[in-house]
């Protein structure tokens, strides 16, 4: 059951993906086609509250003047789903002392599972968990090497990582495009998150 929310999300979400490779001129136009396909409603304004809606979700926390845009919202499936653009920036000091701003942008879809979820990353592997695994913090590990290689999973009940994430779940995520799941318990009201890079 549980890899079926991680399939409507990710079917969200690379409709998301695809539209980003239109131009940001015609995205809003085209994400809001798309919405209305898909059933679901369509407000291209700024809205500062998703990290607070949505706090559970560490990503949504990242750096300052954060908030989402092109959001789509609606049932799919009988789930509620959240899909939306996602910005926030974060500021560092050069070697002579300036100051350089830094813009993210990210795309990423939330569905309201209604289920008992326990809480599960999957994310794309990095080189500093490869130089961390190396001083023994390592991550979940799964019987498909490849899967095991390009996806980091932490889980504080490896039982539940291992439940979720079946022979057929792990073919399915290495067919799709680079990004991130997470599942939140949200009181018992369990949130799958999905994202990747947006534009």
């Amino acid at each position: 059951m549980v890899p079926f929310f991680i399939g409507v999300g990710v079917l969200v979400f690379v409709g998301l993906m695809v539209l980003g490779y239109v131009a940001r001129a015609q995205r809003c136009k085209a994400l809001a086609a798309w919405a209305a396909g898909e059933g679901l409603a369509f407000d291209a304004d700024r809205d500062d509250s998703m990290d607070e809606r949505f706090g559970e979700f560490a990503c949504l926390y990242q750096g300052s003047d954060r908030y989402a845009y092109n959001i789509a919202t609606g049932e799919r499936r009988g789930r509620a789903v959240c899909a939306f653009d996602y910005h926030y920036q974060t500021t560092s000091a050069g070697s002579r002392g300036q100051r350089h701003t830094q813009h993210h942008y990210l795309s990423a879809v939330i569905i309201q599972t209604g289920l008992p979820l326990k809480g599960l990353l999957i994310r794309p592997e990095g080189i500093l968990d490869r130089v961390s695994e190396f001083f023994g913090q390592d991550d979940i590990d799964f019987e498909s090497a490849q899967f095991s290689r390009r996806f980091y999973v932490k889980a504080a009940d490896r039982k539940w990582a291992f439940d979720v994430i079946s022979q057929e779940t792990m073919e399915f995520l290495l067919e799709m495009p680079t990004f991130t799941v997470e599942m939140s318990p949200a009181d018992g009201n369990g949130c799958v998150l999905a994202t990747g890079r947006g534009t």
